[in-house]
């Protein structure tokens, strides 16, 4: 038995990964009670973020990416949520909001996982990428019927996604409702179909289109939220190129007072950042340019006239200096800086058993403001 584990978990974790641990075979395998439980696999806790760790550093992004393993029920992905590949760009339905980093954001993932009687549904992040980038399921409305899809709730089919199957939420946060295309395409290992694509925050790995050892996904064989059963991990989940994509709930236990989100940020002079409002009937040619300096301008067409957001970093900490001349503030230049502040991690209210996902929290016309749950995003 132990001679099967360390050869199916040289293909998952590798040599290195197991000796940078320190872990022995014996840690490797977990006790024949633990194995029972179901969804948890045959992997270790310690592994398993030895597993984590490795995904990350494959797939090339270890040098802005960490993982710590301090905490024996969770591994801490650490990153600042700003992917390096383009942002925004060919988005149609914006909601009027900006990505900017997002520095010390934890993204929690359980190393002792479980399965849960019904699929858990979390109105904020679901799990993160390997190039640290938060991921949400494809809807962008509050409660969506997991059994039911829900094409005006399709944030891929109403055009609020870039490019690169993301965009930013309320909190100006950037990260993904649907296969993060660009981050895979970046990555070192994407020839490989067993590379691990993302984490979900309830243990899980996340892989492609195919299963580990390549072959094609049976119709019918993927659950609700995208998964099935995995002899390692216990569970894996799957991206899909038709509904739902990506992971839209978690098969597994998860306590939801961990749950990150990136809150709103507040302005300086007191009070919040604008909200977004999203333009009606789209708009065209969105695109953001990025300069060396930091500084970024997003601009995009709405019945003909340009809108434009000028922002770059400003001499306070973690803030940034604003130009906004948008539809939200009906055309006219609105000078502000907007600041990080307040904490990332906090459980939504809003989760539960078999609910709706909700991601953005927008109300139907796009024009509704202020937090619900962990935030809209």
């Amino acid at each position: 038995m132990s001679k099967l584990i360390t050869s199916v978990l040289s293909g998952f974790v590798g040599p290195a990964a197991i000796a940078v641990a320190g872990l022995s075979v014996a840690a490797l395998s977990l006790p024949a009670s633990a194995q029972k439980v179901e969804g948890a696999g045959t992997i270790a806790p310690a592994a398993r973020c030895a597993a984590i760790k490795k995904s990350i550093d494959d797939a090339g992004f270890g040098n802005k990416v960490t993982v710590n393993c301090d905490d024996p029920k969770y591994a801490k992905v650490f990153s600042d949520t700003y992917p390096d590949h383009p942002l925004m760009n060919g988005i149609t339905g914006t909601n009027d909001q900006v990505p900017i980093p997002a520095p010390g954001y934890s993204s929690p993932i359980t190393l002792s996982p479980s399965r849960n009687a019904k699929p858990v549904s979390i109105d904020a992040a679901l799990g993160v990428a390997v190039n640290g980038v938060p991921i949400y399921d494809y809807t962008s409305q509050g409660d969506d019927d997991l059994y039911k899809y829900d094409p005006k709730a399709d944030t891929l089919l109403t055009g609020e996604l870039d490019i690169c199957g993301g965009h930013s939420g309320r909190g100006d946060d950037y990260h993904y409702h649907v296969a993060p295309k660009c981050m895979m395409e970046a990555m070192k290992n994407k020839s490989n179909p067993a590379a691990i694509i993302g984490w979900a925050f309830d243990g899980y790995p996340i892989y492609g289109n195919t299963n580990p050892d390549g072959s094609a996904i049976a119709k019918g064989k993927l659950d609700v939220c995208n998964g099935q059963p995995d002899p390692v991990f216990g569970m894996r989940y799957h991206t899909s190129v038709t509904p739902p994509y990506i992971i839209q709930c978690l098969d597994g236990n998860f306590d939801m007072s961990m749950a990150a989100h990136v809150p709103p940020m507040t302005n300086i002079a007191g009070g919040g950042k604008i909200t977004g409002r999203k333009p009606a009937g789209g708009v065209k040619d969105l695109k953001l340019v990025e300069s060396s300096d930091g500084s970024r301008i997003m601009t995009y067409v709405w019945q003909g006239k340009t809108y434009s957001f000028k922002y770059k970093p400003a001499a306070q900490a973690n803030c940034w200096d604003f130009t906004e001349d948008s539809f939200t503030t009906g055309g006219k230049a609105v000078n502000s800086i907007y600041c990080r502040t307040g904490s990332y991690v906090g459980g939504p209210p809003g989760g539960g058993m078999g609910g709706g996902m909700g991601a953005d929290g927008m109300a139907a016309d796009g024009m509704g403001g202020g937090m619900g749950g962990a935030g809209p995003q």
